[in-house]
């Protein structure tokens, strides 16, 4: 599947060519720092990448508690925390109407020509859409997530993205799966939709075998601690391999609802010394925790592509996970073993790894970086970002500005 992949990514990919022209670019979601997660990461690397390239980029969002205002990151990355209420889950109310003369103030102060929105889950990023369009400004959407069709919630979801999409410009889907989930949902003409997939820092995922103990092996889960990212599996499968493997440990990062599941798990079967939950961790500290495993462990029930596992890989540990969704498409089949959502067959799977590990037969941690920082860059994100993100406008956005200025 990922061989494929790659093959159509070099097919798929336009010619080479020099984009002279040069954009200013406003990244719109209700999901940015200090909020962590891939789609935060997602914006703020990107965002670095297209100021190296020459353009003018800024991030709109909604205010953070007391992060009010304008704040300047790295490279002078502008963000505006905009004086919008939450609704649920760092998602503000869908509405249109409240959003509008904050966004057109962002828009016309700095002469945006292209608005690039992310997440579905995100409503500043539907009402962004919405108010480029109106006026003249060209529009790219990235969608991050998977969705059903068949609960209450989906169907919503799918009908707003529907409209919010019907005229936008260009679409950016993270994966194959994620491209057909996406031109399903909101009836997309998939000429309009291409693929370009995350990528990961490879400086700042780098393997360090000194950090492991040789008297166990390490299973590492970082993740979300919520019911898609498939927490009641690995509690089935805890209890299961301790029994089997003495010396088996395992280190979990994250914070969610589902904790209380693992904190359960760990009280019956007396799992103290060997199941550690270390919480929520900052993005600087994911690193430190990854070089302490052998294998990296991801349960999650659905996912468009998987960044955990990028960077469980980048830093040398094996990895295992669930096969679903677009994970099959992110690493190389020697990279990886893909196992059903089902307890039974991850036990299989871990098992399998842990026994290679026992034997020596594993690849060694630099070799394994070595593969990956050349899979996925962000300077190749941006590259292919940029090219389907410059249209040839219509009108002068210079002169379609002038309209809004009050």
């Amino acid at each position: 599947m990922f061989s494929l992949c790659m093959r159509e990514f070099s097919r798929c990919s336009p010619a080479p060519r020099v984009c002279n022209r040069k954009h200013n670019i406003c990244m719109v979601s209700d999901f940015f720092y200090p909020n962590m997660g891939g789609v935060e990461s997602h914006i703020y690397q990107l965002s670095q990448c297209l100021i190296e390239k020459g353009h003018k980029v800024v991030i709109a969002t909604h205010a953070y508690g007391r992060r009010t205002g304008v704040r300047y990151l790295t490279n002078g990355l502008k963000v505006y925390y905009l004086p919008l209420q939450v609704m649920y889950n760092q998602s503000t109310a869908t509405t249109c109407f409240h959003s509008l003369p904050l966004l057109r103030c962002v828009f016309v102060r700095e002469q945006i020509t292209v608005v690039h929105a992310h997440s579905s889950f995100s409503a500043m990023a539907h009402d962004a859409l919405f108010h480029a369009k109106t006026m003249g400004l060209n529009t790219v959407f990235t969608d991050h997530s998977l969705f059903g069709f068949a609960d209450v919630s989906s169907v919503l979801t799918n009908k707003l993205l529907t409209v919010s999409l019907c005229d936008t410009n260009h679409i950016v889907c993270v994966s194959y799966t994620s491209k057909e989930n996406t031109v399903l949902r909101a009836a997309l003409n998939p000429e309009i939709v291409s693929v370009i997939p995350n990528a990961v820092d490879p400086t700042d995922f780098t393997p360090d075998p000194s950090q492991r103990q040789d008297d166990r092996i390490t299973v590492v889960v970082i993740s979300r601690l919520v019911y898609r990212k498939g927490i009641d599996l690995l509690g089935g499968i805890i209890p299961e391999l301790c029994l089997k493997h003495p010396d088996l440990h395992f280190l979990i990062g994250g914070e969610g609802p589902k904790r209380i599941v693992l904190e359960e798990v760990r009280e019956k079967y007396q799992l103290h010394d060997r199941v550690r939950l270390l919480g929520a961790l900052e993005h600087k500290d994911v690193r430190g925790v990854l070089v302490q495993g052998h294998i990296f462990l991801n349960t999650s029930l659905t996912e468009a592509f998987c960044m955990a596992i990028v960077e469980g890989a980048s830093c040398g540990l094996q990895v295992v996970s669930t096969r679903v969704g677009g994970i099959p498409e992110v690493l190389p089949e020697d990279l990886i073993t893909l196992c059903e959502p089902t307890v039974r067959s991850l036990c299989a799977g871990l098992e399998t790894v842990i026994a290679r590990q026992r034997s020596g037969s594993v690849p060694s941690p630099a070799s394994v970086h070595g593969r990956v920082q050349n899979l996925y860059t962000w300077r190749n994100v941006a590259e292919r970002t940029e090219k389907v993100g410059s249209p040839k406008p219509t009108f002068c956005p210079s002169v379609i500005l002038k309209n809004f200025h009050t």
